[in-house]
């Protein structure tokens, strides 16, 4: 059971607005940090706990948890587009393991990912498909929201599976921790953005995918400026979480309920989602710690931006 933990926060604006010089400098020594450490690992298979950002998901059927047989990159904010190279035979008998263990899990047989599943990926490694990875999608945007023990649980099932392998798996997860960033929120929507929320964000054409991405870009300068109308960072929400995250006791965020996160960090907060089953999945094998930790609330990015590693005990 020689497992692993990357956990990146990701960004569309990362290649897009410029955060400064000193920021940019941390951000790169943190990914260099990560890429020496999973360079040093050498996985056999990835398992990637990522969002998706109504590109690949919608409201007209949207799953807690979902599993990639087969997955392709839509493309977005820059990000590499094309199939990944999923083992779909793995990736079957994983899906059975953990609706065995009584969590229920969605499976797609040709997924769309984005920027939020693939960007770790491309920085990691400079490709989609430099590794065979299993792409698993964890509802973070889009209300209502499963609890976090549900979230545990499906991150545990998941290590239970590999714990019981002598495969190299390392486990990847994306997300921001406190950030709103500007996204239509289904209680609110016009019929317009309803009607996006509900799937007509689908295969957007050329010309409407750059006015989506420069609106969010012009909500980036805004928002580092002190003049968007989104919540503000949460550094102190986001060490707390960290802080957690390196304890090891995990069943700590059982308490935190998606109402309190989104008021206090956010809409996106539930990203964090993602890093608490990378990290569920890791603790199956027994206690861990950090390899490495980096924080920064980054306005440029409207994201509290983290990159961590780990690895057993």
């Amino acid at each position: 059971m020689p497992v692993a933990l990357a956990a990146m926060s990701h960004s569309p604006l990362l290649e897009l607005v410029d955060p400064g010089p000193e920021t940019t400098e941390a951000v790169e020594g943190a990914f260099a940090a990560a890429r020496a450490f999973v360079t040093d690992f050498d996985p056999e298979l990835i398992v990637s706990f990522g969002p998706d950002h109504y590109n690949g998901f919608f409201y007209e059927l949207m799953p807690p948890f979902c599993l990639g047989y087969e997955a392709v990159s839509i493309g977005d904010y820059g990000s590499q587009a094309g199939v990944l190279d999923v083992p779909t035979d793995i990736a079957r008998g994983l899906a059975e393991a953990v609706l065995d263990q009584g969590v229920d899990l969605a499976v797609s047989l040709r997924m769309e990912v984005d920027h939020g599943a693939v960007q770790p990926l491309e920085i990691l490694y400079g490709s989609l498909t430099a590794k065979p990875v299993i792409p698993i999608f964890i509802n973070s945007v889009a209300p209502p929201f499963t609890p976090l023990a549900r979230v545990r649980a499906l991150g545990s099932a998941i290590g239970d599976y590999f714990a019981g392998t002598d495969k190299r798996v390392l486990f990847l997860a994306s997300g921001g921790l406190s950030h709103d960033p500007p996204v239509p929120r289904i209680a609110t929507a016009t019929r317009e953005q309803r009607e996006f929320l509900l799937g007509g964000g689908r295969h957007l054409t050329p010309e409407a995918r750059n006015d989506r991405q420069q609106r969010v870009i012009s909500a980036a300068h805004a928002f580092a400026a002190g003049e968007a109308d989104i919540m503000d960072l949460a550094p102190e929400w986001d060490e707390a979480f960290l802080d957690i995250v390196e304890s090891g006791d995990l069943s700590s965020f059982d308490a935190w309920n998606p109402k309190w996160m989104t008021e206090t960090a956010g809409n996106s907060s539930h990203e964090v989602r993602t890093w608490i089953a990378a990290y569920s999945a890791l603790a199956s094998s027994g206690r861990y710690r950090l390899d490495t930790r980096f924080y920064r609330p980054i306005k440029e990015f409207i994201a509290g931006f983290s990159v961590t590693t780990a690895v057993l005990a």
